[in-house]
């Protein structure tokens, strides 16, 4: 008996002076941009994980300031044809240490991403073919919308003991 499950990733929503932190990044559908996202490492919570992968992705250390939102969305990878379920945390985020929104000197990022870019919501909306998936554009208009949740919801049991990077306040 087959089991499914569902790829868990994060997303970090990273915007500074009216424009948002997005990732160039090659993939196996060629040049796409996305935000900085990533998969779920094993014994890794939501929140450690898409600050990590902002961290990799970016250059920039953030902190989690609250939930954007849940997202659900399937793909067929045009490369191999296997049918993906995305479970994709969205996260809104701050820079933190460096608010003039310098990244980190000496600090490369992850293999596969060419460059990051500050780019305005129109910006990012005119380049709508060049987005990773659908959920690149959502997830913004999630934010500008003000949709938010208290990441503390998001719980982790005992066994993440010592993992956990606790959240700003919400609000």
């Amino acid at each position: 008996m087959s089991v499914w499950k569902p790829s868990v990733t994060v997303a970090a929503v990273i915007e500074h002076q009216g424009r948002f932190l997005i990732i160039e990044e090659t993939t196996v559908a060629g040049v796409r941009l996305n935000q900085p996202a990533g998969h779920l490492d094993p014994g890794e919570t939501l929140v450690r994980a898409v600050v990590r992968e902002a961290l990799e992705e970016t250059a920039h250390h953030v902190d989690v300031v609250a939930g954007i939102g849940v997202y659900l969305a399937r793909f067929v990878h045009e490369a191999s044809g296997t049918d993906v379920t995305y479970l994709r945390f969205a996260f809104a985020c701050r820079l933190s240490g460096r608010p003039s929104g310098a990244r980190e000197a000496g600090r490369s990022l992850d293999q596969g991403i060419l460059a990051t870019h500050w780019l305005s919501a129109e910006q990012l909306r005119a380049r709508l073919p060049e987005h990773r998936s659908p959920l690149v554009m959502q997830v913004v208009d999630d934010y500008l919308a003000g949709q938010r949740f208290d990441p503390n919801v998001l719980c982790a049991d005992a066994s993440f003991a010592g993992l956990p990077l606790a959240p700003q306040p919400f609000g």
